[in-house]
């Protein structure tokens, strides 16, 4: 969610107040703020400090309910956060959120279904402030997460011992919800649902419940250079846990990846662990005799289904007590954590003075690497909350307090009590996912790759230069690499504005962002007030300020919240988003090096993951025209010629090495080869040699001059077996596979019935896969794991 124009309003909403009582609901329908702050909302000072004198002389609950709906999402105050005193601590919150909505090739208009709520401050208490973030998933994931922060916020402040013990009160709201969700007449919540986190701050006094995989997590400064440490406020309920397994399990799960499911790997043993190598195939819950539910969590609200086989909406609390050490915490969905560690998170939170700006930056960073790393992103939301001004007071200090998060078990928890907060968050993932890599290998075989569109006007260099420094320390081009940086100046295109000129329109969709080149710019929005609609001017944008527009609109295709429109005449630069996520996803493929590296024999087997991290190994080479590359000296490396020509010469006698491949196809006379002859070829660009480096042989000496200017990528051993391990080891696993495809007798086929193949389909799916060099079916038995294999020919 958020405007989607600068850096100065990142994060804003359409405000929200209320006409004759009546909510007024912003227009993105995604965050539900109630604040009573002075300095962020519409109400008179006075009559905010009668309201909250009168609540909490009342203490009435229902009076704290109806607040929750009274003001919804407000613009922020003009430093882009808010502000909210607690003051039976004498400190203060400042605040920010971000819900970003995935990025999906197949349902472009899929709708967010991540929610979040924001109360400050939380029913009768001016001390009580709660923070809630709500992933949902299934059909109805929208609708239940929103059903769900407002029914649970709901639940919570109704519940008889909200104020006497929190803990439980917590506990039982999250039941309550959840049979609520079960019994709504409207939502279906049998493959639907929502995880839940939430922070409850009172005092000094942080109450988080956590049921799913969404996060909280606070920093710590330790030591006495104050490096700045994450503390997991949660820990995410999923099979990667070994209690919550042992939970579901006794539950009646089962519990496979999908490459189990799907018969590539075996069901019997677990191949999964909270190793890095993680490629985006998490272990799943199914119920024992069907191919459903599928959850990656072992907790969630709603999901009726799923809780059959152990799927609870339990809430794990911990209570924690904050103090001088605790400059800030963050809560967010898994969107964040995904590629994320909590560590990298709060380095980067520490990196920004406001909040609003660190989710910024954590957003566009969350999404990058998503598009790195798959072919979608995923919903994206954080809220982060600094804490301001608290100090040790002489009794608090003298209080002993645990130096990690306190669980506080609850009757019917479900909770093993093996499980120990010293557990840490599954790992980060940092491989490619299948579907990225089918991607890759799609665009290695039809070229179908993203191509940047023709500049249709030139740029001196002093636009470059000016758009460069506008875009230098710019959160969403931060981590670009020079390539990247000169692609994206040839995407963005001219654009001449006349005063007068709208360049987007509040309500409208855009999908291009701009760099202000010259002229001055307004932004405005029209807001609700009491006497109708009236238009705001939030800012002006000019080429002096470096000021640019959109960047969420590179991620985001929602309907704009603010219009942007030219006062005098002026220049921008325009970049489409289908252009920034070719940018991004271009690079991270290194679709050329991949095929070149393909090209080479010896390589040709390896797999396109095993490719792609070779690629990453390459260093680049140039040589001038007539220039010595290799002086008549061993050859260290494998070459791969980029640009031009290289001239070879070397004697005949190396021909006969048989891993001197690229050496033989330019041999065209049976002449050329006599014993002795000294032999001159010319590699032409796309070409290699050297090849045999990577196997630590040596064929004897050969020169090579560069033919005008020649540019060589290259590989060499020590850096190919960091990567891949051993390459002779692999060729000699290749040959022993060839050599078996020759060998193999059928006669395992016996073993093989009818009976067996219907017994399979019927108990465990199957997935049947062709082996091109072994020219056989294969697939797992679902009850041994015992691998079959079939000729062709028995399935025609």
């Amino acid at each position: 969610m958020g405007c989607i124009y600068s850096r100065v309003c990142i994060g804003d909403n359409c405000r929200g107040s209320s006409i004759n009582g009546d909510p007024i609901i912003a227009r993105n329908d995604v965050a539900e703020v109630a604040n009573f702050s002075p300095s962020s909302s519409d109400v008179e000072e006075g009559e905010i400090r009668d309201q909250l004198n009168q609540l909490s002389i009342t203490r009435d609950s229902e009076a704290g309910i109806r607040r929750l709906a009274r003001v919804s999402a407000q613009f922020l105050p003009p430093d882009g956060s808010r502000i909210v005193k607690i003051p039976s601590g004498n400190f203060e919150l400042r605040y920010s959120f971000l819900s970003q909505r995935g990025y999906y090739p197949d349902a472009l208009d899929k709708a967010n279904q991540d929610s979040f709520c924001i109360h400050t401050p939380f029913g009768t208490s001016p001390n009580d402030h709660f923070f809630g973030v709500f992933d949902g998933h299934g059909e109805f994931g929208a609708q239940c997460s929103q059903f769900v922060k407002r029914k649970l916020c709901e639940n919570l402040l109704r519940n008889s011992k909200f104020r006497a013990d929190p803990v439980e009160a917590c506990h039982a709201a999250f039941l309550a919800t959840n049979s609520q969700l079960h019994n709504d007449v409207v939502l279906d919540d049998s493959m639907s649902g929502t995880t839940a986190i939430t922070v409850l701050v009172r005092g000094r006094t942080i109450y988080v419940a956590n049921s799913g995989d969404s996060r909280a997590v606070i920093a710590e400064r330790r030591g006495k250079e104050e490096e700045v440490v994450a503390v997991d406020l949660s820990i995410d309920q999923t099979p990667f846990r070994s209690d919550e397994l042992e939970r579901v399990k006794m539950c009646g799960a089962r519990v496979l990846t999908l490459d189990q499911i799907e018969g590539l790997k075996n069901p019997d043993v677990q191949c999964w662990g909270t190793e890095e190598g993680d490629d985006g195939d998490p272990p799943r819950l199914w119920v024992p005799n069907g191919m459903y539910p599928g959850t990656a969590f072992t907790r969630s609200i709603g999901d009726s289904i799923a809780e059959t086989i152990g799927v609870v909406a339990n809430p794990e609390i911990v209570v924690f007590e904050l103090t001088q050490d605790h400059p800030f915490f963050v809560l967010a969905s898994d969107g964040v954590f995904e590629f994320l560690s909590s560590q990298t998170v709060v380095e980067m939170v520490a990196k920004f003075k406001d909040p609003r700006d660190a989710c910024a930056a954590i957003v566009a960073e969350s999404y990058r690497l998503w598009l790195q790393y798959e072919t979608r992103t995923d919903d994206i939301t954080v809220i982060i909350v600094h804490v301001n001004g608290l100090t040790e007071s002489a009794s608090y200090g003298d209080v002993l307090r645990n130096p990690v998060p306190q669980v506080v078990e609850v009757t019917g928890s479900e909770s093993p009590s093996t499980f120990g907060w010293s557990a840490r968050n599954h790992r980060v993932r940092h491989e490619l996912s299948r579907a990225r890599l089918r991607a890759l290998e799609n665009s290695l075989e039809n070229g179908q790759t993203w191509v940047p569109p023709s500049s249709a006007h030139r740029k001196t260099w002093e636009e470059e230069a000016h758009i460069e420094q506008a875009l230098h320390d710019h959160f969403l081009f931060r981590k670009l690499t020079d390539s990247q940086c000169h692609v994206l100046l040839d995407c963005m295109q001219r654009v001449e504005v006349q005063p007068g000129d709208i360049i987007v329109k509040q309500g409208g969709e855009g999908d291009c962002f701009y760099v202000v080149g010259s002229g001055e710019f307004e932004v405005s929005a029209t807001q609700e007030e009491k006497d109708g609609e009236a238009p705001r001017v939030l800012q002006h944008y000019t080429a002096e300020k470096l000021s640019c527009f959109g960047e969420l609109a590179l991620m985001y295709n929602k309907p704009l919240q603010a219009s942007v429109c030219a006062v005098t005449k002026g220049t921008l630069w325009s970049l489409k988003r289908e252009d920034f996520r070719g940018i991004l996803m271009s690079e991270f493929s290194n679709l050329s090096s991949l095929k070149l590296l393909r090209s080479v024999d010896l390589l040709s087997r390896l797999s396109i993951l095993q490719l792609s991290q070779i690629s990453d190994s390459l260093s680049e080479v140039s040589f001038s025209n007539g220039q010595t590359i290799i002086d008549k000296n061993e050859v260290l490396a494998l070459y791969i010629i980029q640009k031009g020509r290289v001239k070879i010469t070397l004697d005949s006698d190396l021909l006969s090495c048989p891993n001197a491949y690229s050496l033989k196809p330019d041999i065209q006379s049976e002449d050329d080869v006599q014993s002795g002859k000294e032999l001159s070829i010319e590699k032409p660009e796309g070409s290699y040699f050297g090849e045999w480096a990577l196997l630590g042989e040596n064929i004897g000496s050969l020169s090579a001059v560069a033919v005008g200017d020649v540019v060589c990528a290259l590989l060499t051993k020590e850096k190919f077996e960091s990567v891949i391990g051993s390459l002779q080891k692999i060729s000699q696993e290749d040959h022993k596979s060839r050599d078996y495809s020759r060998n193999y007798e059928f006669s395992s086929l016996d073993k093989v019935q009818l009976s067996d193949l219907v017994r399979v389909f019927c108990c465990f799916p199957i997935h049947w896969a062709r082996d091109p060099q072994i020219s056989l079916w294969t697939f797992f038995s679902g009850r041994s794991g015992e691998r079959h294999y079939i000729p062709l020919t028995a399935l025609k």
